[in-house]
């Protein structure tokens, strides 16, 4: 086997009995293997399976990009196992790909496909076989790691800030997070909404982690600040006020408030110097009834009674909008140096509602060029088909630059009427 250069300095191509296939330079492996630790993985995990934590992250995004945009089409190279070398190798079906080796041992070996070809592969079982003969994209895979890769560097500057001081807003305790992709959405759910405050009890996968940081979409300085403690009284130590979220009904003599209710008590005791904390329980079955125990309230959130549980991020999302609503300072949409607060109802910008003397300039307009036509016919019934037009357009409250629009299109028209008419295009 052969290596030769490309001009892509991150991508060698070896010359194979079969094939040519692309390999990460410096790796000596597909580019499809590297694509695959990275997906099944972080990045960062991927990159230490591999034996390579300390690979270039500018030859990794330039590696991605080759599989992304799939330049080994240019470079007639395919990786093992990529559905690109199945279609090269014009392998339309199973059939065709047990027909191209020569011999295809399932399991034991008790069963074996035999073929036309000089390989001998070996597969776990038939079902296993029947999914994975055709191979996988894994230039789609190179994109979605290429938006994660760009999208951690993109952000990775910035912090943030947060919109309170210390205990103004509801510590968010989540306890016992399985998944760090819903911390993540956690934290972009609270920034969307002005909490700051994120309290970590024992979570799975450890803290901190890269994946939350990636899901969290730039509520950067949320996740920078977010505190792991072993134990839920931990998390609670300096709180005053305690509201936990069941969906299940439990036999605890506590009151049990819904968000509207729950928010408007927060409000109140942290006007009163008190700090409050809302915890959330774990993705699979929520809270224990023993950590329930620890609140002084109950939220229950109304939804459909035979489909109670909430989604992690959604719950958190449900209660800071609820927040931040009553808080006065919400926004609709979001607001920069290009783009003003709007209020709700319509929003004409530079725009204005048609004076009433441009609006009768377009009646007479419109009605003239009809009756021009022969539109009014019979004569008798224009007073009524004109009262029709006009309330009609009245009704749609036109703008200024609505209704010269319609004066050109009525001009164009009429311009072009009988043998005047221009061929359509």
């Amino acid at each position: 086997m052969t290596a030769d250069p490309t001009p892509e300095t991150d991508i060698q191509i070896s010359i194979e009995p079969d094939a040519r296939v692309p390999l990460v330079a410096g790796l000596a492996m597909p580019v499809a293997r590297l694509v695959h630790a990275c997906h099944e993985k972080t990045i960062d995990g991927g990159l230490s399976a591999l034996g390579a934590p300390e690979f270039d992250r500018g030859a990794l995004e330039r590696v991605l990009t080759y599989c992304a945009e799939l330049r080994c089409e240019s470079d007639a190279a395919t990786c093992p196992d990529c559905k690109r070398r199945t279609e090269v190798q014009g392998l339309a079906t199973l059939d065709d790909y047990i027909a191209h080796h020569k011999e295809i041992v399932v399991g034991d070996g008790s069963v074996r496909l035999l073929g036309r070809g000089t390989e001998t592969l070996h597969t776990p079982a038939m079902a296993v076989l029947e999914k994975t003969w055709s191979g996988e994209n894994y230039w789609f895979w190179a994109r979605r790691l290429l938006r994660k890769l760009r999208h951690g560097i993109r952000r990775a500057n910035i912090s943030g800030e947060a919109v309170s001081g210390p205990g103004e807003t509801p510590s968010v305790v989540l306890v016992e997070p399985q998944l760090a992709d819903n911390i993540g959405m956690v934290a972009r759910a609270m920034a969307n909404f002005g909490l700051d405050d994120l309290r970590l009890v024992a979570p799975r996968d450890g803290w901190p982690n890269e994946k939350a940081r990636i899901a969290a979409s730039g509520a950067n300085y949320i996740i920078d600040d977010a505190v792991a403690y072993p134990s839920l009284e931990a998390s609670l130590g300096d709180v005053n006020y305690v509201i936990a979220t069941t969906a299940r009904q439990r036999p605890l003599k506590k009151p049990v408030l819904t968000p509207e209710e729950a928010i408007a008590t927060v409000r109140e005791r942290t006007a009163r110097g008190e700090r409050c904390a809302i915890v959330f329980g774990r993705e699979r079955n929520g809270l224990e009834t023993s950590e329930l125990a620890s609140a002084d309230a109950l939220i229950m959130i109304p939804v459909n009674s035979r489909f109670a549980s909430l989604n992690l991020a959604q719950a958190v999302l449900l209660l800071g909008y609820i927040w931040m609503r009553e808080s006065g300072r919400a926004s609709l949409g979001r607001v920069t140096n290009y783009e003003s607060p709007i209020s709700p109802g319509l929003n004409l910008g530079s725009d204005r509602p048609a004076e009433k003397e441009l609006l009768f300039g377009f009646f007479n307009h419109l009605e003239s060029e009809l009756s021009e036509l022969g539109f009014f016919n019979p004569i008798e019934k224009r007073p009524a088909v004109v009262q029709n037009l006009r309330t009609m357009f009245t009704r749609m409250a036109l703008t200024e630059q609505e209704v010269r629009s319609l004066r050109g299109i009525v001009a164009t028209l009429s311009r072009g009427k009988g043998h005047g008419r221009k061929p359509s295009t």
